[in-house]
């Protein structure tokens, strides 16, 4: 059987622009950065999370879809907050750019999307919390 989820892939122009981002912009840190045959493994991850964000090195890919349906479609990677209004201000005094002026209220939480250099969407989301009066 299936047992985790190991890397998912984000396609990059420049993999040093995209490290800086990822680590020094959305806070991620950097697990893996080994020079292989086939390119530079570079991974980034959420402390102590175990999914890893592969950062490839594959320009004609990077960024978004050819058709952008801003607000449609999703980014390839998708956040979770604790606190994403404060997150939000966190990031974006570290220079993150952001589709809004701050995170709107959605049916199951809050969020705001993300822009990264290569133009890849980046979902940062909250739950909304449950009380005993939901179930």
């Amino acid at each position: 059987m299936l047992t985790n989820i190991m890397y998912v892939t984000v396609y990059v122009t420049d993999q040093d622009r995209a490290l800086k981002f990822y680590t020094e912009g959305l806070g991620l840190e950097k697990r893996i950065d080994y020079p292989g045959p086939e390119g530079r493994f570079l991974t980034v991850g959420v402390a102590g999370g175990p999914v890893e964000i592969v950062l490839w090195a594959h320009e004609p890919a990077a960024g978004q879809p050819i058709e952008k349906r801003p607000g449609v479609d999703p980014g390839p990677l998708f956040l979770e907050s604790d606190d994403l209004r404060k997150d939000f201000e966190v990031l974006r005094q570290r220079g993150v750019t952001f589709d809004r002026p701050e995170p709107e209220d959605y049916p199951f939480g809050v969020r705001i999307e993300a822009v990264d250099p290569d133009g890849n969407r980046i979902s940062l989301r909250q739950q909304r919390r449950r009380n005993h009066a939901d179930g």
